[in-house]
């Protein structure tokens, strides 16, 4: 199953230095996923899982292949993107097709790199892109309900009241510059949302892009209801190009414990509301990606569709206690393996032997 981010900003903000390094560094490091280019501009990273490594020990995994995420490095948005200004109407298209956003704002002084608006404001970034993205959506939403209203003039006018009542809260939201993600929905809305495919119903993660030394001046605070982490991206675009060694120990010298890429790519993951199971045995240990809330067969159907037919029960145990007895011969007799049926939600963390008919 993939998932796929977004990687949107302003011109000069950091943006592709940021998913250069990503993919740089990820390809450095991946070893039984490789790093894959599907075009210039669109990366598959695996997303780092330290349990992996304790599975495939206990297992004596021949090979470890972790879960992925895609990421999609889209060209700089300009003010009048939603009219088409700097080629807007490609972009966002290019942002419709995307699961979920990660904005990049410029908290970094540099001289060298001219900001598009000759000053370092990340929140005028922030209210730039956003505007966009809403005024991108109005259109839409304006599109829709006005063809429904036209619709509604005929003798079924109240089976389109509902539509017209949603489309019109939404307008209005759009109308003010606020993104529709922030209003609440009941789920015959939901489903009419998820036609529309607007852009600010996207879930949003800020990425501060901060100077190599720490994050000095920057004082962007995140919209309610969105996540925000601070990277360097000159920092992680050296550290790509060393050794995984060197990379180590340049980070150790820094006093951080992990790169910000990593952060990244995990917060990214949160942000899609994924969880992780694995499968473990000697041929491998894999970590397979599936939305929270998913059944046993469904997500037995990410390792092969015929799985979700086929399904008849799933021998469940967290990974923790996978590992401290020993792997699925320790574990039988433990008292801590659950045999588990049709209903049961997969959680993360849970190491999975599927029965399949």
């Amino acid at each position: 199953m993939s998932f796929s981010i977004g990687i949107v900003g302003l011109p000069n903000v950091g943006k592709s230095t940021l998913f250069n390094a990503l993919t740089r560094s990820k390809q450095a490091q991946a070893q039984n996923y490789p790093f894959c280019t599907i075009d210039p501009n669109v990366g598959v990273v695996e997303v780092p899982d330290q349990r992996l490594a304790k599975l495939s020990t206990t297992s004596v995994s021949k090979k470890i292949i972790p879960t992925v995420i895609e990421f999609v490095d889209i060209a700089g948005l300009v003010k009048g993107a939603s009219e088409g200004q700097g080629l807007g109407n490609k972009f966002l298209s290019h942002i419709r097709e995307v699961d979920a956003i990660a904005q990049v704002v410029r908290a970094f002084s540099d001289s060298n790199v001219i900001h598009v608006n000759n000053k370092v404001d990340p929140k005028d970034d922030a209210d730039v892109i956003n505007l966009e993205l809403a005024l991108a959506d109005l259109q839409t939403v304006s599109k829709r309900l006005d063809n429904t209203k036209k619709a509604a003039k005929g003798v079924a006018a109240k089976d389109f009241a509902k539509q017209i009542e949603l489309l019109e809260k939404v307008n209005t939201q759009l109308q003010e510059g606020k993104p529709a993600r922030e209003l609440e929905y009941d789920e015959e809305e939901i489903l009419i949302m998820r036609e529309l495919q607007l852009l600010t119903m996207k879930p949003m993660l800020y990425v501060v892009n901060v100077d190599e030394g720490g994050s000095g001046e920057n004082k962007f605070v995140a919209p309610a209801g969105t996540e925000m982490i601070e990277i360097s991206a000159k920092l992680e675009a050296e550290l790509a190009e060393l050794s995984a060694e060197e990379a180590a120990e340049y980070l150790r010298s820094l006093g951080m414990s992990q790169t910000g890429l990593d952060k990244l790519v995990t917060a990214s993951y949160k942000l899609l509301n994924l969880v992780t199971y694995f499968t473990s045995g000697e041929v491998e240990t894999r970590a397979w990606t599936v939305k929270e809330n998913t059944k046993a067969p469904e997500a037995a159907g990410v390792i092969h569709t015929d799985f979700v037919k086929g399904f008849i029960k799933a021998d469940v145990v967290n990974w923790k206690d996978f590992v401290e007895f020993g792997g699925w011969s320790g574990i039988k007799t433990s008292g801590k393996l659950r045999l588990e049926g049709k209903d049961y939600i997969v959680k993360d963390g849970d190491t999975v032997y599927f029965h399949i008919a």
